[in-house]
């Protein structure tokens, strides 16, 4: 009985011994499914697999995260986030704030002063102070706007990789996958004033966390984006506007095309997702195809997405507004654009009624159907036509196409279960 004691005892001490991440599933090689959304058209997204040993990076900092980036280039590439990763660092891996940005006299109580609307007016910013703002703000956007180039697979190791203060920009990148990662506070520290925004006026800052540009073939799969550690509406009032501090969390503009968003978390953040970026730009028409599925948006006040031009397929995504949370709607419906809509669910407190979920930018079109609010089936393209009080055209139902590459489409009550459980950065099964 002792000898045996002994052989058990040991045994376990062994499994005890063995590192916690020893078992995790090597994910860095990982390709999208086929017919997962729109990324797997058209050749489907492989991002950095067929990467050679020399260009297999773990990164835990923000200098070798730089270097294996490798400007942008496109040479296939595995990158492998270890631990926390602050952009806001020097080249020493010391701290960064606002401070150490400003330059040429710049500070935010000068230009406040300087574009007062009450003794500025409406003209637009100019002279010392918006000078200096400029200059600023490049110095801050050398260490925090990351390019990420062709072929590349960024993923983060284990359950707890996060990128903090960072814009990854793709611009004109193919083939690129993002996964299981904690992208938060992408902080700007010089918002402009632009007096004429929204009629009276409005801060707008420069970094998403994420940002495509002419991007196609990405992937975006069980990331976590957010505010977290900055939050946007504990920032103070300056010329009766909040004084924003991030833009968007995943931008997809300027003619990004086959983009697939799965099993992602986007939380506590004001304007979550913009699909196409100007009414004007009509040579996006044919390009912005997206598909979002299983992703979360909690405590998100709009744009989840707004999209223009895109055919953009929508299922089985869960939305959530926490008691007291500001919100304005979810699904901007804009210029030309082709929303499919399935499946999805909405839970929010009872001064946010079903009409407040779409909202229509010189939208024509809004396809819908398995819609669960507060746990009851709902049709948003009927409540949306019948509540918009003239202020909105009516929506018709038919825009234009059926989505025929996804996973399967479950129940909207389904799916609210299964992303609870497994959306987000450290979730992959």
């Amino acid at each position: 009985m002792r000898a045996r004691h002994l052989v058990v005892t040991a045994g376990l001490l062994g499994l005890l011994c063995v590192p916690a991440h020893a078992e995790a599933r090597d994910i860095s090689r990982d390709t999208l499914p086929a017919n997962d959304g729109w990324a797997a058209a058209e050749g489907g997204t492989t991002g950095g697999a067929a990467a050679d040993d020399a260009h297999v990076h773990t990164v835990t900092d923000r200098a070798e995260l730089v270097r294996a980036l490798d400007g942008g280039s496109d040479i296939p590439k595995i990158i492998k986030i270890a631990g926390t990763i602050d952009a806001n660092t020097d080249d020493d891996g010391d701290r960064l704030d606002c401070a150490d940005y400003a330059t040429d006299g710049y500070s935010l109580k000068k230009y406040l002063a300087a574009y007062d609307p009450r003794t500025w007016g409406s003209a637009r910013p100019s002279g010392p102070q918006e000078e200096a703002r400029q200059a600023s703000a490049a110095r801050q956007a050398e260490r925090v706007e990351l390019t990420v180039g062709s072929n590349t697979t960024i993923v983060g190791l284990g359950s707890r990789a996060v990128l903090k203060g960072a814009s990854l920009q793709l611009k004109g990148a193919d083939n690129v996958i993002i996964r299981n990662l904690d992208l938060r506070d992408a902080y700007d520290c010089f918002p402009v004033w632009q007096p004429n925004t929204g009629g009276l006026g409005d801060w707008k800052t420069a970094y998403d966390n994420i940002w495509l540009r002419g991007a196609t073939h990405v992937w975006v799969d069980h990331v976590t984006l957010s505010d977290r550690g900055h939050p946007d509406d504990r920032e103070p009032i300056y010329f009766g506007r909040n004084y924003l501090r991030h833009d968007g969390l995943l931008d997809i503009t300027n003619g990004s095309d086959l983009v697939t968003v799965s099993w992602s978390r986007f939380a506590d953040h004001d304007k979550a997702m913009l699909i196409g970026n100007s009414d004007s730009a009509t040579s996006d028409r044919g390009r912005l195809r997206v598909t979002l599925h299983h992703n979360e948006f909690t405590s998100v006040v709009q744009r989840a997405p707004r999209v223009r031009f895109g055919q953009v397929h929508l299922y089985n995504n869960r939305y959530v507004v926490p008691d007291g949370a500001p919100y304005r709607y979810s699904l901007g419906v804009g210029t030309e654009s082709a929303l499919y809509v399935e499946n999805n669910a909405f839970t929010t407190p009872g001064h946010v009624e079903a009409a407040d979920l779409v909202k229509s930018w010189n939208g024509n079109a809004l396809h819908q159907s398995g819609t669960l609010f507060n746990g009851y089936p709902v049709d948003l393209l009927a409540i949306h036509n019948a509540y918009n009080s003239g202020s909105e055209r009516d929506l018709t139902a038919d825009v234009g196409w059926t989505p025929t590459l996804h996973t399967k489409i479950d129940s909207a009550e389904a799916a609210d279960r299964a992303v609870v459980r497994g959306a987000g950065a450290g979730r992959i099964p």
